[in-house]
């Protein structure tokens, strides 16, 4: 595939927020950075498992992705997809390095999001792969106290420690 015409990362950028690993293997061989990142910070990684993509996800990862690069928000792929829900990717990006632990700008972490959004799987999966539940936002308010403030009854079960 000739990619002169078109800036090689922007391409790389499509072919992750589409799933298309082929195109990712592709650019990838022609010399891609593959942990370049966009105005707002995203990088192929962050736009291939936010979407969904897990086999993408994984090629970028095969192919050396940096798993903690934060956005211009401090936010990290695992973060995104705390967010989305997709337990899949979230466990091979927890085997490929993903730290749990990472604050975005506003002290969020992994498991606050998945709190914060109902994702009850990734409650889990984060929590039992050794995410620091002691950890603060800007508000003061820790994944537990998060899960009380808005009712999330099932991370509060996966969450308490047990008496």
């Amino acid at each position: 595939m000739d990619f002169t015409s078109t800036r090689i990362e922007d391409v790389l950028f499509d072919a992750a927020r589409q799933g298309d690993v082929v195109t990712i293997q592709e650019l990838i061989a022609e010399g891609a950075d593959i942990n370049t990142q966009n105005g707002r910070g995203f990088t192929p990684l962050i736009l291939a498992s936010y979407e969904g993509h897990y086999e993408a996800t994984k090629a970028l990862l095969d192919a050396g992705a940096d798993v903690n690069i934060q956005d211009m928000s401090g936010n990290t792929a695992l973060m995104g997809l705390c967010f989305k829900g997709y337990a899949d990717i979230a466990e091979l990006l927890i085997s490929r390095g993903a730290d749990l632990n990472i604050q975005n700008y506003s002290g969020g972490t992994a498991l606050m999001f998945a709190t914060m959004f109902g994702r009850h799987e990734l409650v889990r999966i984060v929590a039992e792969h050794g995410a620091d539940q002691s950890l603060r936002d800007s508000r003061g308010l820790t994944a537990l106290e998060m899960a009380e403030k808005i009712g999330n009854e099932e991370a509060l079960k996966i969450l308490q420690p047990e008496s």
